[in-house]
């Protein structure tokens, strides 16, 4: 079954990290992804721009509208995901535990609603 790894950290954290911090996060980052490769269960991930780049579009009364930056003000923002082909929950669970991004925020663990024979055929 497909879960999706959603990580949200605050990005204003990151704005001034030095080069030498984000070189870790990455190497982090770097291993995080060999160790899902290497199980057999990585499918994919991103990282995302700042949500200043974002767009949102929604629709009411037939009307689109489409407004800069994110839809709600929070502390914490999407900075990324990973998709991963695990057996269950808990297995996801578990390699969500050892995501680098959970020591500096959460990470939101959900199941694909696709079914399984559509999957992969999206993209």
């Amino acid at each position: 079954m497909r879960y999706s790894l959603f990580l949200y950290s605050n990005e204003e954290a990151f704005k001034d990290a030095p080069p030498e911090a984000m070189e870790d996060s990455l190497a982090a980052f770097g291993a995080y992804i060999g160790a899902l490769r290497e199980a057999g269960v990585f499918v994919d991930t991103d990282w995302l721009q700042p949500t200043a780049t974002a767009t949102t579009l929604s629709a009411e009364n037939g009307e689109t509208r489409i407004q800069d930056g994110p839809f709600a003000e929070t502390k914490e923002q999407l900075g990324g995901f990973f998709v991963i082909d695990v057996p269950d929950l808990d297995t996801a669970i578990n390699w969500a535990k050892q995501c680098p991004a959970i020591h500096y925020g959460k990470i939101e663990v959900r199941p694909s609603a696709m079914p399984e024979e559509e999957q992969g055929r999206h993209g």
